[in-house]
């Protein structure tokens, strides 16, 4: 993977942080963290990454003056949708080898994995 990011400029950690945005929205630091495993420095980190390279921007958080939400720009859009693109043979090897029905198994559990129903989280 991280080669197929090279060439876009991004390393794994920037497209996982890119991969919430598109997947939740605008997402405040704290949550960005935990959703990635990062910790409050390392998110700082990539999100200042993000921010200088313009696909993303921090916004102040209606209610809380402390608290900024990260949004995914429409370059980081086309950056993520780059990526997804370049990712997609590797994506396509690494499930060659699967079985009848065991893809569709792999994605269930990965979901449930990644979104667990309410209450066992």
């Amino acid at each position: 993977m991280t080669e197929a990011l090279r060439p876009l400029g991004v390393e794994l950690r920037h497209f996982a942080v890119l991969l919430v945005l598109v997947d939740r929205g605008p997402t405040v630091q704290r949550d960005l963290a935990a959703a990635t495993g990062s910790d409050k420095a390392g998110i700082m980190r990539v999100v200042d990454d993000l921010e200088r390279r313009g696909l993303a921007v921090r916004r102040a958080v209606p209610g809380d003056r402390r608290v900024r939400a990260v949004e995914i720009t429409p370059e980081g859009v086309e950056l993520f949708d780059a990526a997804h693109v370049a990712a997609q043979p590797l994506a396509e090897s690494m499930v060659a080898e699967l079985g009848p029905g065991e893809l569709e198994q792999l994605t269930r559990l990965l979901t449930r994995f990644a979104h667990p129903p309410e209450g066992e989280a």
